[in-house]
């Protein structure tokens, strides 16, 4: 595997990405943890607008299916401590540089959310962190997941009216992990906190439940489904415990239970606080790429190859906090890198 770096922006303390299919083109989105700003750029890693330059606070971005250029956002989500008044927001393009923001709801302490699709609908999914705070590094309010179908009309959606969430699961201690994945033919996700780790799978329609269920009880900050080893079954990755330095990969055993066959063979006082994840098919192979905050700071790929694990590096000294993937116009895979501890987004092209 080859590796080519090229740096994008060097913007403080940047976090959150995502896909934006807007004006016909394809791009991306980055944006900060703190008061920072959010900027779009090409494909090929060209700012082209910046989208707001404040509050910032942002843990996750998703485009409207569908729209040309909308997207949701988390907003004022500084850190678990500095998360009460977060949000969700609707960004929507009224020209260059000129976005307009408006509150799609409240939700104080959201970390990620996500648009699943199935059988036509469309459901936001928001899990929270925890769900009160009194001082800091205070968890004694358990996180929970809350739901609502979105509709395809989002313009009447403000401050004053805003989309109304309901309670979907709750006792989720440190909802942190968050991966959307196709299960049984339609969208679900993949949440992780400190019970371990929940598939939630959106109803078959409105009025139906959400079809919730515990996959493995190790703690986890965040987690992936990948069939490593080709045999048909998807493996289970978990980075452990919350922000943790332990990263794991689970096979289903011949009871359909999760047990261990692969740990990450470094030192855990070098892979302290465990991050970026992604998860999927790069150049050709399953692999699931992961970055650390703390400790050497690299970003690996992990692949399967004839029933051994291997790592192969992309990155070192950088303290990834997020990882994006896209196939660009030229056929090839790209990795983009919020590269948070050193204040850098990178994009990665990554060949055989």
């Amino acid at each position: 595997m080859r590796v080519e770096k090229k740096v994008i922006s060097n913007l403080e303390k940047c976090y959150a990405m995502a896909e934006l299919q807007y004006q016909g083109r394809h791009g991306f989105l980055v944006a900060a943890e703190k008061n920072n700003p959010c900027y779009l750029f090409s494909e090929e890693g060209e700012r082209l607008e910046t989208v707001w330059t404040g509050p910032g606070g942002v843990m996750t971005m998703v485009q409207v299916p569908g729209s040309d250029g909308q997207f949701l956002s988390t907003r004022k989500f500084y850190s678990p401590n500095d998360s009460r008044e977060a949000s969700i927001v609707i960004a929507t393009p009224k020209g260059k540089d000129d976005w307009e923001i408006r509150t799609l709801c409240d939700a104080p302490f959201v970390h990620r959310f996500g648009i699943l699709r199935r059988n036509g609908i469309r459901y936001l999914l928001v899990c929270c962190l925890k769900t009160g705070h009194e001082y800091k590094n205070d968890w004694r309010f358990p996180g929970a997941c809350y739901a609502a179908v979105l509709p395809e009309d989002l313009s009447g959606f403000d401050a004053d009216h805003q989309l109304q969430l309901t309670k979907i699961k709750d006792g989720l201690l440190r909802n942190h992990g968050y991966c959307l994945i196709k299960w049984n033919g339609h969208d679900a996700a993949l949440v992780g906190c400190e019970q371990g780790t929940f598939l939630f799978a959106p109803p078959v329609n409105p009025d139906a439940p959400w079809d919730i269920r515990q996959i493995c009880s190790i703690p986890a900050s965040d987690s992936v489904l990948l069939d490593f080893d080709g045999d048909g079954k998807p493996e289970l990755g978990t980075i452990s415990p919350f922000h943790g330095n332990s990263l794991t990969i689970y096979h289903l055993d011949e009871f359909d239970n999760y047990v261990p066959c692969w740990k990450l063979p470094l030192p855990e006082s070098e892979t302290e606080m465990l991050h970026a994840t992604w998860a999927g098919t790069l150049v050709g192979k399953p692999t699931w790429v992961v970055g650390w905050r703390k400790g050497t700071r690299q970003t690996v790929a992990i692949t399967c190859e004839d029933g051994a694990y291997k790592t192969e590096l992309i990155d070192k000294d950088t303290g990834c906090a997020n990882l994006l993937h896209f196939v660009n116009a030229k056929g090839q895979d790209v990795l983009v890198g919020t590269n948070r501890e050193i204040d850098e987004a990178a994009m990665y092209i990554v060949t055989e």
